[in-house]
Formats: structure tokens, C-alpha cells, sequence
């Protein structure tokens, strides 16, 4: 807390900002969150101070959209998402951390561009089932999900940057933006909360970094009802495209910091 300066506080307070507004508007803005405090603070202890702070967007995006929650998608994606996480407590354990945030910026932006082949395909062939079966009853659909929740659960568990990956998979199951911020809120809120436990055991949450929460709480606070003006008039396309773009921006920083 003493070694902080004014200007990376200030950094930390826009990026906490950030924070409210991707929960309650434009998902993906909050990669750019775990960019700034990776940047401020070092790399695993940024991972434990921003926790808190997403879990308190959290409650305001589940208290914002709770009535718009895709559960059916929920339920589905649960044991995969378990089962990423534990992988990712082992590699926040053994790893390297810029080989895994490589990794995740790669895996990221390959992600964005079969997302935009998908689409094209969908656009040049409409009449076609959706090239992106977002569901259970099939064993293609089964993969897809399991491999979506497997990545959110392993990148969100390493990095906080699950954002981007589970943007993604709503935009594959084409929700509307109420119903993907309210599907969104409640998976994050959720997950959010298993992560505590593993990082308080791994050293990742601590006095200090609850101390330096508390300071930029209200930040997240201020972006989060901001956000909430703010989603009352995005339109479908502007908001699928914001989620594209943002998600490649955090990709790119991942891969070159």
C-alpha cells in the first residue's frame, strides 16, 4: 500500500471503474482491468486484489439482470468450468506466469477469429442450422460447451480472464444483451466466489490487498451504475461488436506484455 504512488492509484481506480462496467454494460472491459493492475501491482498479487472487486460487480450485475439469466446454459456449463479451475489452481502453483497468459492471449484470439468465420458462414448461408449449436443435446453440442466452460474455468482461475471467453460463447448462442449480461452475472458471481477459498490458500488474497480493495470500491460502484444508464441504450450489433474488439485488445496484451 506505502509503495503505491498517486498515478498507479490512479490506474487502479480506472481500471476498478472498469470493473462495474463490464458487469452491468460492456463485457470485456474488464480483461482491461487485469491488464492495468498486472501493469501496477505484481503479477499474482493483482490476481487476488482484483477478485474482490469483481466479486462486488458481480453482485451488482446479478442485481441489475438477475430476471434475464439463460439457467439451462448455466447448468450445463458447471462441471466443465469445475474442472477448469482446478486445473488452473495447478498451474497457478507450478507454472510461469507470462508462459500462461501467452497461452491465454493465444487461445483468445483464435477464439475471436473462429467466432467471425462462424459468423460469416452464418450470414452467407441463413437458412442453415447455426453453425454454433450452443446447447446439451448433441455430442457436438456437449464439446462445445465442455470446451468453453473448461477454458473460462482455467483462465479465470490464472488470470481473472475469463471474461473473454465466456463473451464468446454467448455470442455463439446469439443472447440478447439482457440475457447475456444477466447468464454472465450470475456464472461469474458464482465461480467468482469458488475462487476465493483456493486463493486465500495460495497466498493470493491478503490484509494488504483487501486494504487497497476497500480504497477502490466506490470506483467499482461509480462504473457499475454507470454502466447500468449506459446498457439501456446499446444496440444488438454495437454491443456483439464492443465484446469482439475488447476481447481481441485484452488477447493482443496478453500475448505481448
Amino acid at each position: 500500500m506505502h509503495s503505491i504512488s498517486a498515478l498507479d492509484l490512479g490506474l487502479l481506480a480506472v481500471a476498478a471503474g472498469l470493473v462495474g462496467l463490464s458487469k452491468t454494460a460492456v463485457p470485456g472491459a474488464g480483461t482491461l482491468s487485469v491488464a492495468l493492475f498486472a501493469a501496477v501491482l505484481p503479477a499474482r498479487q493483482s490476481t487476488g486484489a482484483l477478485l474482490a472487486l469483481l466479486l462486488l460487480g458481480d453482485l451488482f450485475a446479478v442485481w441489475t439482470y438477475h430476471a434475464h439469466a439463460d439457467w439451462a446454459a448455466l447448468r450445463r456449463l458447471v462441471p466443465a468450468v469445475l474442472a477448469g479451475v482446478v486445473v488452473g489452481v495447478y498451474f497457478l502453483a507450478v507454472a510461469d506466469d507470462a508462459t500462461v497468459r501467452r497461452l491465454i492471449g493465444i487461445v483468445l484470439l483464435a477464439l475471436v477469429v473462429l467466432t467471425l468465420a462462424r459468423r460469416a458462414v452464418a450470414t452467407r448461408a441463413p437458412r442453415r442450422e447455426p453453425p454454433v449449436p450452443v446447447g446439451g443435446r448433441t455430442t457436438a453440442q456437449r464439446l462445445t460447451t465442455g470446451g468453453y466452460g473448461v477454458l473460462a474455468g482455467f483462465t479465470t482461475m490464472v488470470a481473472n480472464a475469463g471474461g473473454p471467453v465466456m463473451s464468446l460463447y454467448f455470442l455463439a448462442a446469439r443472447f440478447s444483451v439482457n440475457q447475456f449480461l444477466g447468464t454472465a452475472a450470475w456464472f461469474f458471481l458464482a465461480v467468482n466466489l469458488a475462487k476465493v477459498p483456493f486463493s486465500v490458500s495460495l497466498g493470493l488474497i491478503s490484509a494488504d490487498s483487501l486494504r487497497l480493495d476497500l480504497l477502490l470500491a466506490p470506483a467499482v460502484v461509480a462504473g457499475a451504475f454507470g454502466g447500468r444508464a449506459l446498457a439501456q441504450h446499446i444496440p444488438q450489433r454495437l454491443f456483439d461488436a464492443l465484446v469482439l474488439i475488447l476481447t481481441v485488445v485484452s488477447a493482443t496484451y496478453l500475448v505481448v506484455a
